[in-house]
């Protein structure tokens, strides 16, 4: 059964959230006197006061059930974009809601993907807020999850447990809350060190505070156009270090605080995945480029755009596209790769791939050996079925929609490379593309229904596909 007026109540209060977090662009605009001051304090006040309506005619002393909790955190993403795109719209360089739209939505969900063609003109306001959503949605999609989770009891508790296999329920705490707590404090802590790094080393506060923002969510926006290009190696050396640290486990980051040791990466078969995938990945561009550039640039930019591209981050310090073939193919697949679970990556995540290719090796044993039991395991557990399962059937629903995204954008009239890209990189949270939305480009020129579609493929993506098309099953809503 699924209460109206508790899914209500939730949405409220998500919705003031993105309130108070508007209010910071009113004191950022009010500091450098941009004309978009009054614009922006009346959406804020307008967001707010929506939110708090909601939660109080909504009011209620019931716990959350399971339905209901898979219906906050769909529509609650789906209504805090709408909301988020306001302060765009104040903006006179955004022409259409779909814009707006589409740039909030690449910003909480990390996606990093824009229709600005020359960011350095916007109010500095609306730099700050597209990276603000970034950093929100970074940690965010785990926070809400979680803050769900809680009120949904036991049951749900168990649903985080089965999540792909990882230290984050039964090592950390036993608690659901003190786990979101901790994994938001290592969140705040690490970005922090990252924002003192970057000012040291020359950024002003301000960019430093976005960059900040947008790396530690993976997520890829920039205030300059030419993004990290634009920046001495040094900060892109720093960059490459914490798009790293953002694209792994964040609880193995408090367990590395906590034991005062980096055993606990090494012993993480996701991680040691992650860094070999990294290491060879970026050996290949090595030679992609031999003729590009010195050795020690070469090494920088190979590395760079590999971690950029598979922790779904997005920055780039120069344009892929004029790169050789072998680049081509190296980026290409990072696109259908992702990091590691319990980070702020988007995609599938290298998890998911090293149980499909554990699976694989299984079968073609029971293809020798028939009748023997082999119980796939990971790490020190053994899997379930339920769970290989799920990681199955959410590889073929995410390429499902891959292809459908493509099918759709070439129907309005894109090109193949363009359209596969463009829906591959919008599906995987990490931005830049090939064709028309290559890193020199931007998704400006889409029709206002391309924009959409590939809006809600990014929420898709974000969001792991299920939370949001179970909410499409007639089924879900019946009593």
């Amino acid at each position: 059964m699924v209460r109206s007026e508790v899914i209500l109540n939730n949405i409220g209060k998500i919705i003031v959230i993105i309130g108070f977090a508007m209010l910071s662009t009113v004191f950022i605009a009010f500091y450098y006197k941009e004309d978009v001051f009054s614009g922006l304090l009346l959406v804020a006040l307008l967001t707010l006061v929506t939110g708090i309506v909601l939660g109080i005619i909504n009011k209620h002393n019931y716990i959350l059930n399971y339905r209901e909790g898979f219906a906050i955190v769909g529509i609650g993403w789906i209504v805090a974009s709408i909301f988020g795109s306001l302060p765009y719209l104040v903006s006179t360089q955004v022409l259409s809601y779909a814009d707006a739209f589409f740039e909030t939505v690449s910003g909480f969900s990390t996606t990093g993907a824009t229709i600005f063609s020359d960011v350095e003109s916007l109010p500095k306001s609306i730099l700050f807020w597209r990276s603000l959503t970034q950093w929100l949605g970074g940690m965010g999609i785990m926070a809400l999850f979680v803050a769900i989770i809680v009120g949904m009891g036991v049951r749900a508790n168990q649903i985080f447990k089965n999540e792909i296999p990882g230290p984050i329920a039964n090592k950390i705490s036993p608690r659901i809350k003190d786990t979101a707590k901790f994994l938001w404090l290592t969140y705040v802590v690490i970005s922090i060190i990252l924002f003192i790094i970057l000012y040291v080393l020359g950024m002003d506060i301000f960019d430093a505070l976005c960059h900040t923002f947008s790396t530690m969510a993976t997520g890829g926006f920039s205030t300059k156009n030419a993004s990290m290009g634009f920046y001495s190696p040094a900060i892109q050396w720093v960059i490459i270090l914490f798009m790293f640290i953002g694209g792994t486990n964040f609880s193995l980051h408090y367990l590395a605080y906590k034991r005062f040791s980096f055993k606990g990466y090494f012993e993480n078969k996701e991680f040691n995945f992650y860094l070999i995938i990294i290491i060879i990945a970026t050996v290949l561009s090595m030679v992609g480029l031999a003729n590009y550039y010195n050795i020690g640039d070469n090494i920088r930019n190979s590395l760079f755009q590999v971690v950029s591209i598979i922790t779904t981050t997005g920055f780039t310090t120069g344009n892929y596209v004029t790169w050789s073939s072998l680049n081509h193919v190296i980026i290409l697949s990072l696109m259908f790769m992702g990091a590691c679970a319990g980070s702020t990556s988007g995609n599938i995540k290298v998890g998911r791939y090293l149980i499909m290719l554990q699976r694989a090796k299984i079968e073609l044993r029971y293809m020798i050996h028939p009748r023997a039991l082999f119980p796939q395991r990971y790490g020190d557990k053994v899997l379930s079925d339920a769970l290989i399962i799920n990681v199955l059937q959410f590889f073929f629903v995410y390429i499902m929609i891959i292809i459908a995204g493509t099918i759709i954008m070439g129907a309005l009239g894109l090109d193949l490379l363009t359209s596969f890209t463009a829906t591959a990189s919008c599906m995987g949270n990490v931005g830049p593309a090939f064709g028309l939305v290559g890193p020199a480009n931007n998704y400006a020129f889409l029709p206002s229904i391309g924009k959409y579609v590939l809006a809600i493929i990014m929420l898709l993506g974000r969001l792991e596909i299920f939370p949001l098309l179970i909410l499409f099953m007639p089924d879900y809503w019946k009593k």
